[in-house]
């Protein structure tokens, strides 16, 4: 699974790069799990992502992506990961399996200003070092631009 992903899910993220173009790598998001979950959605057969994005969604944003997606514009140090694991279906019942990849978006103007102002980053399964594309955010990027009105965020706050 080392082919360049561009994770765009109708919620949120893309995998991205070694590096980002300002040659700073996004860091894997230690303990986003505990973060503001902000929705889960189920990508089955059939969907236009379904390769490579068929499976269950977990969204999370950390205290300021939260605010971004109360206010609709992020500030510096905002993180939204996608969490995207294989499924199981059992009894009419759909549990999660095991992890396929961990998307993040990093909000940095400055750093990211040729994507959006966001850096973007891959990791393979449960790696917290293996990283899934080398292009430096601009596959990511160029789903997310359809977003622009909601600073290149595909997920929206529900209370």
């Amino acid at each position: 699974m080392k082919k360049m992903i561009s994770l765009s899910l109708a919620g949120l993220l893309c995998g991205v790069s070694v590096a980002s173009l300002a040659g700073d790598p996004v860091a894997y998001p230690q303990g986003y799990r505990n973060w503001l979950h902000v929705k889960s959605m189920l990508i089955q057969p059939g969907h236009a992502l379904e390769n490579p994005f068929q499976g269950l969604h977990h969204v999370y944003a950390n205290k300021q992506a939260e605010k971004g997606l109360k206010e609709g514009k992020y500030e510096d140090g905002a993180v939204l990961v996608f969490d995207l694991l294989q499924y199981q279906e059992k009894d009419k019942a759909i549990a999660e399996g095991e992890r396929k990849l961990v998307g993040v978006m990093v909000k940095d103007a400055k750093k990211y200003a040729k994507t959006g102002g966001w850096g973007f980053e891959g990791f393979a399964g449960n790696s917290k070092t293996e990283r899934l594309t080398n292009d430096g955010g601009v596959s990511c990027f160029n789903c997310h631009a359809s977003e622009k009105k909601t600073d290149y965020v595909f997920s929206q706050y529900r209370p």
